[in-house]
């Protein structure tokens, strides 16, 4: 049967909970001696880590670097890079004026930069690249709480050179237009997240 301490004996019932749980960190960092042990007649085996203990400079995950390669943007020539942005200029107004008459789905966005000369890029069936230089879809798809949603607008890409592209997109909220070197698996659009 557990009895209420009561009156007095609370605050000395306290003092000793504090003092028991106090003790053993008295002992912390304290050298102790050890109990000779006897010799096994077979060696224990040493765990081993499967990660390497070294990291990259900036204080990232050791292979960071390398998994992220495909994210990154290749560079662009001193000569890609001023052609890429005379392009943005040329593609930035045409989408401020979609933006502000509302107008963003991909069909009509593409409509109106082919009336500024480009091509709408083709591919063989096996991906190969057989003409034409822009290309215009859909947004891609963003995981909001519980599920996927694909939000109205349209991404465009624009094959300057090899080394260079022009990035833009229009949706509801906003437009933008950027330069970037193409992504080694995805051309001139970043590629998704993976996880």
């Amino acid at each position: 049967m557990v009895t209420p301490i009561r009156g007095r004996h609370r605050p000395v019932a306290a003092a000793l909970v504090l003092l028991a749980a106090a003790l053993p960190l008295t002992a912390c960092g304290t050298p102790r001696a050890r109990v000779a042990e006897a010799p096994s007649p077979f060696t224990a085996a040493r765990p081993t880590h499967g990660a390497s203990p070294y990291a990259e400079p900036g204080g990232g995950a050791p292979h960071e670097n390398e998994n992220k390669a495909g994210r990154r943007p290749g560079e662009m020539s001193p000569a890609g890079a001023k052609d890429a942005q005379k392009e943005a200029a040329r593609i930035e107004p045409v989408l401020k004026r979609l933006w502000k008459h509302h107008t963003w789905d991909p069909r009509s966005v593409r409509a109106a930069l082919l009336r500024l000369g480009y091509k709408e890029q083709r591919t063989g069936p096996k991906g190969e690249r057989l003409g034409g230089t822009l290309i215009v879809r859909e947004m891609d798809a963003r995981f909001v709480t519980d599920h996927y949603v694909r939000p109205e607008g349209a991404l465009v890409g624009l094959r300057v050179h090899a080394d260079a592209c022009v990035t833009a997109f229009v949706q509801k909220t906003n437009y933008q237009v950027t330069t970037n070197g193409p992504y080694p698996e995805h051309g001139c659009f970043e590629p998704p997240f993976a996880h």
